[in-house]
């Protein structure tokens, strides 16, 4: 997996467009809901859907609420009493605008990503999963006033949702990521919300076995979650097809965000997208794998994802986008299961 940056097949300028569209609305609606919004037409302009993407958006529009309002001033005096407050999901949202207009963007995410990356099951994981969005398109491509206003509001989200794991256990090291997944036990009660669900957790394989401790070490062994996170989807997504692609977007999110960091930072993201993985998988893959193996038909990777653009679906595109990058044939076959798991948007 390639962490260079290429620059989205957008010269029209509709994903700023469209998220100029999008910062009047909220991070969330119905009271906990994620707006995938943003990070799907990320992921749609930077596969060549760029045509489409206005249409979309109408589709989506009615999943969409306005911006909550505000509460009270977030400052860097009071900060760490709003923090994982969702009533202040404007406030943060204001804060980090503010911040990202007064100083590099860099130095913002920088300064922030330790702060949040403890809670990184906020909201789902939907909250770094923004971010990652966020960071890809301010790598690649100028960074515009939408750009880096998107990259505010996610990280005022993450922000607002911010919530720690539970405390847990080490087990038993793990060889490797694949092994580490399959060993991840199942919350005893899989029913509910995933607080519910997270509230249970106690303890996690032990991955990597040996403690990293240098940069490129974190990277590859980054890379080896993301990859086998998308591949195991194709065998277990059936058991909660919408939720477990969070168990690969959010550790991709993560991979996708470390060339803007400091090096130092490389080896707690990883500890941090290990965690979010494994927690995703415990509340919610079953305990056996589908009957039938996922294929990928010998299509290509722009077939496979022009098959999510037209399914439409929110997470089916972001799972996909991951899929392609990771790019074997597995994750192909796993993101033609999320299209046929999951219900079409359109």
């Amino acid at each position: 997996m390639d962490l260079t940056t290429h620059t989205p097949s957008d010269t029209s300028g509709t994903l700023d467009e469209a998220l100029e569209r999008l910062h009047t609305f909220g991070p969330e609606r119905g009271g906990w809901l994620s707006n995938h919004a943003p990070m799907a037409v990320e992921a749609l302009v930077r596969h060549g859907r760029a045509p489409g993407v206005h249409r979309w958006l109408d589709q989506y529009r009615a999943k969409l609420e306005d911006m909550p309002d505000r509460v009270a001033e977030v400052t860097p005096a009071n900060w760490q009493e709003a923090l994982g407050d969702p009533r202040r999901m404007a406030d943060w949202a204001v804060y980090f605008e503010r911040e990202t207009a007064g100083r590099p963007w860099r130095e913002v995410l920088a300064a922030w990503w330790p702060r949040l990356l403890p809670g990184i099951a906020a909201g789902a994981t939907h909250p770094v999963i923004r971010v990652g969005h966020s960071v890809r398109t301010l790598l690649g491509a100028p960074e515009t006033a939408p750009r880096v206003t998107e990259l505010a509001h996610a990280l005022g989200y993450w922000a607002a949702r911010h919530q720690p794991l539970p405390p847990l256990s080490p087990l038993a090291p793990a060889a490797d990521a694949v092994t580490a997944l399959d060993a991840v036990a199942p919350v005893p009660d899989q029913s509910g919300g995933i607080r519910h669900r997270l509230d249970q957790l106690t303890a996690f394989p032990a991955w990597p076995g040996q403690p990293v401790a240098d940069a490129e070490t974190a990277r590859a062994r980054l890379e080896e979650l993301v990859r086998a996170a998308t591949h195991r989807y194709a065998a277990y997504g059936y058991g909660e097809p919408i939720m477990l692609v969070h168990a690969a977007t959010a550790p991709n999110a993560v991979l996708r965000t470390l060339p803007a960091l400091p090096r130092e930072l490389w080896a707690p993201s990883l500890a941090a997208a290990w965690a979010a993985s494994a927690a995703v998988t415990a509340a919610y893959s079953p305990a056996r794998p589908a009957e039938r193996a996922a294929v990928s038909g010998g299509l290509s990777p722009e077939e496979v994802f022009a098959r999510a653009a037209a399914h439409g679906d929110d997470h089916t595109i972001k799972f996909t986008d991951t899929a392609l990058d990771v790019g074997d044939a597995t994750a192909l076959a796993a993101a033609l299961r999320s299209v046929e798991l999951n219900p079409p948007a359109f």
